[in-house]
């Protein structure tokens, strides 16, 4: 049950899909507002729902436009800035209305300063969780927080709208079909929407400039070398990655330097004390040794080729009842079809129909009782 086709989903296939799988397990789909669901209700209510949807996401984006080119917030909130709530000349609640936070506004001047003078992102990350800065969302600061991606405007080092620049529209979110998530896909620069707001600025344009510098000096010297070391541009897989974790505070153990295993939360963000590190060669062997010596033991073969072929017969048994069952059933349809064509063949009112079937003597007999 379901106020309308709507409600289960608005995407043609699943509903498609939805219907026929209701439909071949016996299940009835009822709506308040169409009733008993058919095959027309999935074709024309699942269109109108998809046209629905890509008109309502049209009048959205407009909406948003709309509030960026008034300078106001489209939707989250970047680090060094508060909301501001209040209530309009219209007596409505004023939304998307920024302040520049005074205190994050300190440390966001801090990280495009240090980070001019030299100091590395992981650096700056491990000085201000050691400083006890919390950073966006509350939680402790990690090198990609502050560098991002450049050609998404992700991190502080990328956010223009610290030098009163805020940019909307850099990306489009497209659902995957088959993974049913969305992907994130950038826009074309002219499609950007950029507007100048001096009252959100936080950073002078000589330090902005002085950061896009050094990024592009780091991103030239990253190109030069991957030829040399690809793994500064892109690591590779290896038979442990994202398996292996800190034992002192869970985070996820990567590499480091590109032969050894070490804590992540100590490189990035420095808030662990385990500074111990592994050559990812000497914990391959190690973790494959002790495999072959604690599971290729005499003992443990004989007592799983016993448990495999305990489970084994224990299938083979169970399909072979399955099998027999399957077996009678179907002689006792076909002794079924048999006696009903031999009853068609001897005719509706022959002796043996007579003998098995008499309504007249059924209702006698009612009619007595």
């Amino acid at each position: 049950m379901a106020e309308s086709l709507d409600r289960l989903s608005r995407d043609q296939e699943h509903v498609a899909a939805l219907y026929k799988q209701l439909s071949f397990q016996g299940v009835l789909l009822l709506t308040i507002g169409e009733g008993e669901i058919s095959e027309l209700h999935v074709g024309l209510k699942g269109a109108m729902s998809a046209l629905y949807l890509k008109d309502l996401a049209q009048k959205t984006r407009r909406g948003l436009e709309g509030r960026i080119r008034q300078g106001r917030s489209a939707g989250g909130l970047s680090y060094g800035y508060r909301i501001v709530r209040g209530i309009g000349r219209d007596g409505a609640p004023s939304t998307g209305e920024r302040q520049i936070d005074e205190n994050e506004a300190d440390v966001v001047c801090s990280i495009f300063a240090t980070f001019a003078a030299g100091k590395s992102p992981r650096a700056i990350a491990k000085d201000l969780n050691d400083r006890g800065i919390l950073g966006p969302r509350g939680v402790p600061w990690a090198a990609s927080t502050i560098y991002g991606n450049q050609q998404r405007g992700t991190g502080i080092l990328n956010n223009e709208l610290y030098v009163g620049r805020p940019v909307w529209n850099r990306q489009r979110f497209v659902k995957d079909p088959e993974m049913i998530r969305r992907q994130a896909r950038p826009n074309p620069r002219e499609e950007w929407v950029v507007e100048e707001v001096p009252a959100l600025r936080i950073v002078s344009d000589d330090l902005w400039s002085s950061v896009k510098t050094r990024q592009a000096a780091v991103r030239h010297s990253v190109a030069q070398d991957a030829a040399t070391r690809p793994e500064r541009a892109r690591r590779p897989r290896y038979l442990f990655s994202g398996l292996l974790t800190c034992g002192a505070c869970w985070g996820g153990y990567t590499l480091v330097g590109g032969r050894h295993y070490g804590c992540a939360n100590v490189h990035s963000r420095g808030t662990c004390g385990n500074r111990l590190t592994i050559r990812r060669d000497v914990l391959g062997e190690t973790v494959l040794r002790g495999l072959k010596d604690n599971l290729l033991q005499p003992e443990l073969i004989h007592e799983f080729v016993t448990t495999y072929q305990q489970e084994y017969n224990r299938l083979r048994h169970d399909q072979a009842n399955e099998l027999a069952t399957a077996r009678a059933e179907v002689a006792k349809v076909e002794r079924q079809i048999r006696n009903i064509v031999e009853a068609v063949k001897a005719g509706l009112f022959a002796p043996t129909r007579r003998t098995k079937w008499r309504p007249w003597k059924s209702a006698r007999r009612g009619s007595s009782n």
